[in-house]
């Protein structure tokens, strides 16, 4: 918990505000009256900087110094979508494709993961093969072997394969619904239709899962306004958490010439999200540092509060092409430098289990309920 002496936290001019009595934290931050404006996503300078102090002020009251510590494995790269803004569509003719092993990912996690790791996401391409041939073998194994907590992000599936994939041992499902407006969803080919997508969250989440989302920023002809839709649909949905990815032009889309996310967009609305729900995991992406120079601990001080380190083994990771081939890995090196060079600590309890503690104290009642209204 936060002590009742002085907190510190930095933003990004390097200033930082060194005494903040505890009486403080609860000033302007509560999420039930708090909805963005649109300038609120386009805010720079001073009133930029208002934004994110405030959201880190929020973060810090409610979850402490502490940040959750996953690592992703990244299981296969074949996809039967065909979105516009990643390098894996299935129009993609030029990429590699390929699908691990599930035997050499239970080894390095088993044997050879990070001690800061509590919890594992297991991502991948659509690729229903590899949930069934990968993904379920290696719950199961973790399930028996570990005691990390899994989540996944596998895209939209059949009901049956969700609940195989419950009943394994996962507990957490990442579904992003990309894009908040229905016509932009289907201009940038997103996976399904608009609605299909948003269905699926809501039956993920009616079946038990603790369901994480995400949106894209700064996507070709996007403005403030459309930003915008995506917190009406994020406030819409029974969610626990919310990612932002700033738009970055991947050289295999048709994207391609395409300008980069305006750097305020992705920031604002990580700032954005932790004022309108404090009680959301929200992460810093990797892509954040393929944005700026130190996006990703821009988006601590701006709110996020999970961290992913990337255990893809090297021998596929370069085909894992979500935007560019040059990505930013984000090793446990660099994870756990960015939390100490923020003044933040890695959490000792996992975020399965925190989901579970929630979940035991009536908490998901309450997520279900926000996402009714």
């Amino acid at each position: 918990m936060v002590s009742e002496k002085a907190t510190r936290i930095c933003f990004q001019t390097d200033k930082c505000i060194d005494s903040w009595p505890r009486s403080n934290f609860n000033s302007g931050v509560r999420s039930e009256d708090y909805f963005p404006a649109e300038a609120d996503l386009a805010a720079a300078g001073a009133a930029q900087m208002d934004l994110h102090r405030r959201a880190a002020l929020a973060t810090r009251a409610r979850f402490g110094r502490e940040v959750f510590v996953r690592a992703v494995v990244e299981v296969s790269n074949f996809c039967r979508e065909n979105c516009t803004y990643c390098g894996m569509r299935r129009d993609n003719r030029e990429l590699h494709r390929f699908r691990a092993r599930h035997e050499q990912l239970a080894e390095l996690l088993i044997q050879h993961r990070p001690a800061s790791v509590t919890d594992i996401n297991i991502q991948a391409g659509e690729d229903p093969v590899a949930v069934r041939e990968v993904v379920l073998p290696l719950i199961r194994t973790l399930r028996r072997e570990t005691s990390l907590g899994v989540s996944v992000c596998l895209g939209t599936l059949s009901p049956e394969l969700y609940g195989e994939l419950q009943s394994a041992g996962a507990s957490i499902y990442i579904i992003k619904f990309e894009v908040g407006d229905a016509a932009q969803y289907k201009k940038f080919e997103a996976p399904g239709t608009f609605a299909e997508r948003l269905r699926h969250i809501r039956l993920l989440a009616e079946t038990g899962w603790n369901v994480s989302s995400g949106f894209i920023a700064g996507l070709p002809g996007q403005t403030p306004g459309d930003l915008l839709k995506n917190f009406e649909v994020a406030r819409s949905l029974p969610l626990h958490g919310c990612s932002v990815s700033p738009f970055i032009p991947g050289n295999e889309t048709p994207l391609a010439d395409g300008k980069p996310a305006n750097p305020c967009w992705p920031l604002n609305s990580i700032a954005a999200l932790r004022l309108m729900r404090p009680d959301w995991i929200i992460p810093a992406v990797s892509a954040l540092n393929l944005m700026e120079t130190d996006g990703y601990r821009h988006g601590l001080r701006a709110g996020a509060n999970l961290v992913t380190m990337n255990l893809t083994p090297a021998e596929v990771r370069g085909d894992y092409v979500i935007y560019k081939r040059d990505r930013f890995i984000m090793t446990e090196e660099r994870v756990l430098a960015a939390i100490e060079a923020e003044g933040l600590v890695p959490s000792d309890g996992g975020l399965a289990d925190f989901y579970r503690r929630r979940r035991a104290h009536g908490v998901v009642a309450e997520a279900v309920s926000h996402g009714a209204n």
